[in-house]
């Protein structure tokens, strides 16, 4: 198991990919004292769990948030369902507001 604690940000993802590489076996990752996380390393964490890795006492922001990556990732779109635009709009401060999508 692999503990994580604190920030993670882009900058810590090669870091993360370096030490995952590095083991014969695919580590559970805890998540659990995670308080901030940033959008590169939370679409890190959705690769890595569509490929196998198991992530552990996520934060629920956090399991919100990868959970919208990888139906993203899918080709579904989140915001059709109930409540999912909301929660993208608090989780996410890069994507601009709808009116200015238009």
């Amino acid at each position: 198991m692999l503990a994580i604690t604190g920030r993670i940000r882009e900058e810590h993802v090669e870091t993360l990919r370096g030490l995952l590489e590095q083991e014969a076996v695919p580590p559970v990752l805890d998540l659990q004292n995670v308080m901030l996380i940033d959008r590169e390393a939370v679409k890190f964490l959705a690769l890595i769990e569509a490929r196998g890795y198991a992530l552990r006492n996520c934060p629920p922001y956090v399991r919100e948030w990868v959970t919208r990556e990888r139906t993203e990732a899918a080709g579904v779109d989140h915001r059709k369902s109930p409540g999912g635009y909301r929660t993208s709009k608090m989780l996410d401060a890069n994507r601009p507001a709808p009116s200015a999508q238009r």
